[in-house]
């Protein structure tokens, strides 16, 4: 495989920083097993991470009930997950946030 086999989540993922440069950065994957699928993912230990999920989300015509929510970790973290595509390539995008105890107390999923 060589780098121009990554050209379309390559070319997906330029046009994304010249179209949304404004949003907030997520962390980016491109991989070679997958090579037209762009993973976007959002982690943190607020809630930061979801809101800035929610901005790409809307940005990138994700519609709401789209978004798979769930948690991990035995209730720890809270997972928001969408894919769509963009470009020909195929955004994911994810969120990871610490489930306040508050949330697992009210069985917030």
């Amino acid at each position: 495989m060589t780098l121009d086999d990554l050209t379309v989540s390559l070319r997906a993922l330029r046009l994304l920083a010249a179209d949304f440069g404004h949003l907030p950065a997520p962390d980016v994957d491109v991989s070679t097993v997958f090579p037209e699928r762009l993973r976007l993912s959002f982690h943190d230990t607020s809630c930061e991470s979801l809101a800035a999920f929610e901005q790409w989300r809307t940005a990138l015509g994700i519609a709401p009930d789209a978004v798979e929510a769930r948690t991990q970790s035995e209730g720890r973290t809270r997972v928001l997950a969408a894919e769509t595509s963009f470009a020909g390539a195929v955004v994911m995008l994810t969120a990871y946030a610490d489930q306040s105890a508050a949330d697992r107390a009210g069985g917030v999923r």
